[in-house]
């Protein structure tokens, strides 16, 4: 404290000047930060630094403190006192830096630990972080000096809530992999804003790994009822935000595609070479998973604190270097995703997720209209891109029109938005299944073979083969494809049967119903869907019925986006525009008079009449061409592989010749 002999020369040194022309506050304030900086530098080289320059560094911004004090007529020892007194109700003794927390149990210092950082509930909602409270998931053997890290690292020193899960039988494998779970149920919650870098997260086996896993959900519940989680597993679980997190831990041929990408882009960069690159996989292999995850890793290496403990066994922890962050820097990327309901979904992603904004997530259009040149496009469903066609409105035809011109200096019906991604990016990265095309507008097979060909040819093509939707696996992927191929069959089509996936065909719609609503209540997220074999009516009359089979009346999906998760979604029935890219855990197919079956020609044929999409059957005068009997076919085969590929758990088609009535 200041005692009697410094004030009184304090005092005395005030009054022989001239006080209003010596300092203003302001400038006594600026001083106190030059000498506090002066300080600083004593240290710089060593940890002790000279000691002579220390006191004399040090004397000067005690000197000028006292001085600001005194101008503005503060007591140097009364606010002192008042925030020694602050800071211990802040932080008590027994939760000052671990000290006394470590003496409780030698555990704490020298032990596998995962521990849970966050900034509280009310802090978080007075954040601007779209109300989510920011959160930091981490495992180390040494908690107390981890834990004393965090406080001193100006990035979470927010963060003053700490939970420390510890297990007398925990093993740095199994607090690698409860990391790795939290981090990934956290960010599916919809709650928080996951702090944690994108490098990898592990899922690595061990010893006793189901065991364990086990404990995991009983210590999601404990953290579930202490406020860090705020909806079940099961809700978590069946939400868009955690299936399309960039948290999920990758199969192997995803991590392999993201190292070679990463590794590859970082390359070109550094070179100033452009780059193409295809990654294919058929529904349920993750494309659009490795699309986000890319993004993430890409924004984390452009952004970390080379401070930050990086796990040097995760995956992709290599990247994290300051060359590879300068490359990075100033990096422009963004991620094109042509259908309107998987494309909000994406930005709801984004918009809970650090480093990302749902404006990185583009239609091809904003893309074409955007100042300059992107330096990373990534395009998920390219095969749903558009050629020159009609499109939905008279606006985005002049669009069309304006954008080419724009890019080509002509209005030149060739272009396609595949050729305004190439025009528009230094570097891009396309995902895609050829067999996914739903529409005449679509890009064609010719064109896609022909990219594919080419990336191929350059060694920058990567294919996606572990199926992570459907529990039955690629057999049923194939199986599917097969049954649906639109050319004649030599072999009978024939139902087969794989075990643990629920593959059944149901006599009637309500049966069908009937069980996807008892399936819903057991597990949730089952829905029903169809072909666009119905009438639209209810776009224009809320009141009436779109499907109607026998007793059954049903009604199309009432809104365009986010289908899946809406609340009327298991009342309704989507179709192949709300549910193309999405997961669900139960799906009822209803197959309808647009598709049939020639027995004697052993092939399937469509009736054009009985197929209501109107842009779906549409000729494209732009370039001349008409859709066929053979296109239509084409199109609509491949509309009800995506439909019988939704389903995790089971599949339910229902088809029928005829309504009864």
């Amino acid at each position: 404290m200041v005692n009697k002999t410094v004030h009184d020369a304090l005092v005395s040194f005030v009054a022989e000047r001239d006080w209003a022309q010596f300092h203003t506050p302001e400038n006594l304030a600026k001083s106190v930060a030059i000498e506090a900086g002066e300080l600083l530098e004593c240290f710089q080289w060593s940890a002790t630094g000279d000691p002579k320059r220390v006191r004399e560094e040090l004397a000067d911004v005690l000197t000028y403190c006292l001085l600001l004090a005194n101008r503005i007529g503060a007591d140097p020892d009364q606010i002192v006192l008042e925030k020694l007194e602050v800071t211990r109700k802040k932080y008590p003794v027994d939760k000052a830096r671990g000290s006394t927390w470590k003496s409780h149990d030698e555990k704490h210092g020298n032990w596998p630990v995962v521990y849970v950082l966050d900034n509280g509930r009310k802090t978080a909602q007075t954040t601007p972080n779209n109300g989510l409270r920011d959160i930091y998931v981490g495992e180390s053997l040494n908690a107390v000096g981890r834990l004393r890290q965090h406080l001193e690292s100006p990035a979470k020193q927010h963060l003053t809530n700490v939970r420390v899960i510890l297990h007398e039988k925990f093993n740095k494998s199994v607090c690698l992999d409860l990391e790795s779970y939290l981090i990934k149920m956290l960010a599916g919650d919809g709650a928080n804003q996951v702090l944690n870098r994108n490098n990898g997260i592990t899922e690595a086996k061990y010893y006793q790994r189901d065991t364990y896993r086990e404990t995991f959900r009983a210590i999601f519940e404990q953290l579930r009822a202490d406020g860090v989680f705020t909806r079940s597993i099961a809700e978590i679980e069946n939400s868009d935000l955690f299936k399309l997190s960039p948290f999920k831990a990758l199969t192997e041929d995803q991590a392999n595609s993201v190292e070679e990408i990463v590794k590859g882009f970082l390359i070109n960069i550094k070179g100033g070479d452009k780059s193409t690159i295809v990654i294919q996989g058929d529904p349920g292999t993750g494309k659009s998973v490795v699309a986000i995850y890319l993004i993430k890793l890409l924004v984390d290496i452009k952004t970390f604190d080379s401070l930050e403990d990086l796990d040097s066994d995760s995956r992709f922890s290599h990247f994290f270097t300051e060359t590879n962050q300068s490359l990075l820097q100033g990096l422009r990327i963004g991620l094109v995703v042509p259908q309107q309901s998987l494309r909000a979904t994406i930005k709801n992603v984004f918009r809970k997720t650090r480093g990302l904004h749902p404006g990185m997530v583009m239609t091809p259009f904003e893309v074409g209209e955007a100042d300059g040149i992107f330096d990373l496009l990534l395009v998920d469903e390219t095969h749903r891109l558009n050629q020159r066609a009609s499109q939905p409105s008279g606006g985005l035809n002049a669009k069309f029109s304006a954008i080419t011109r724009e890019l080509f200096s002509r209005d030149d019906a060739s272009k396609t938005q595949l050729d305004w991604i190439r025009a528009k990016s230094r570097h891009q990265i396309f995902l895609l299944d050829a067999v996914q095309s739903v529409r005449p507008a679509d890009l064609p097979p010719e064109l896609l073979s022909d990219l594919v060909a080419d990336t191929r040819a350059s060694g920058r093509h990567f294919q996606l083969q572990t199926q992570m939707r459907v529990q039955a696996g690629s057999d049923f992927v194939s199986y599917v494809r097969w049954i649906l191929d639109p050319r004649p069959l030599s072999v009978p089509r024939v139902r087969l049967h794989f075990e643990e996936y629920d593959f059944r065909a149901f006599d009637t719609v309500a049966q069908m119903r009937h069980e996807i609503f008892r399936r819903n209540a057991e597990v949730g997220l089952s829905r029903m869907v169809a072909g666009y074999a119905w009438e639209w009516k209810t776009r224009k009359d809320k009141n009436a019925f779109d499907i109607e089979i026998s007793q059954t009346r049903l009604r199309w999906n009432s809104i365009p986006t986010d289908w899946v998760a809406s609340s009327n979604a298991l009342e309704e029935v989507g179709s192949i525009h709300t549910v193309q890219g999405y997961d669900l855990n139960y799906v009822g197919v209803i197959i309808g008079l647009d598709l049939r079956f020639d027995p004697d020609r052993r092939r399937l044929f469509i009736d054009r009449d009985s197929y209501f999409d109107k842009k779906g059957k549409e000729n494209n005068r732009a370039l001349g061409r008409a859709c066929s009997d053979d296109d239509l076919l084409r199109f609509i085969t491949q509309i009800y592989a995506v439909l019988l590929t939704r389903g995790i758990r089971a599949l339910n088609p229902n088809s029928f010749t005829m309504p009864s009535d």
